[in-house]
């Protein structure tokens, strides 16, 4: 079973940058596929960011292409996001699946194929 817990959340202006992380345990890396998710209060979960088990492959949705950026190392996951807009405040969701399920690359996986998920951190831009 593995635990996540997101922090980094915060209220930003316009064009500001925020890094979130997601601490897993036990360690994920090289062994489950983890993604970014993030949601509106009465709107369904989207997926965002989606990164492979080694950090090599990443993908990520249209909306945030250019302005945000999914990493991994150790045992945390990170989001750098640059140029944040108003549409991006939602809560954040980081998700793990292990390797074996994660199916091709290349596409964001839905949320419905991850087991395990953090508590959310939330992400205001006014």
């Amino acid at each position: 079973h593995v635990q996540l817990v997101e922090s980094g959340g915060g209220s930003v202006q316009h064009g500001g940058s925020l890094t979130l992380s997601c601490a897993a345990s036990p360690s994920t890396y090289n062994n489950h596929c983890m993604g970014w998710f993030r949601q509106v209060q009465g709107t369904r979960r989207e997926a965002v960011a989606r990164i492979d088990g080694s950090g090599q492959f990443t993908f990520y949705h249209d909306s945030v292409k250019g302005r945000f950026t999914i990493s991994r190392a150790d045992n945390t996951l990170y989001l750098q996001m640059n140029g944040l807009k108003p549409e991006d405040t939602a809560m954040y969701y980081c998700a793990a699946q292990p390797s074996e399920y994660c199916g091709g690359l290349g596409v964001l996986m839905e949320s419905y194929q991850y087991n395990y998920w953090g508590q959310g951190t939330q992400v205001t831009v006014s």
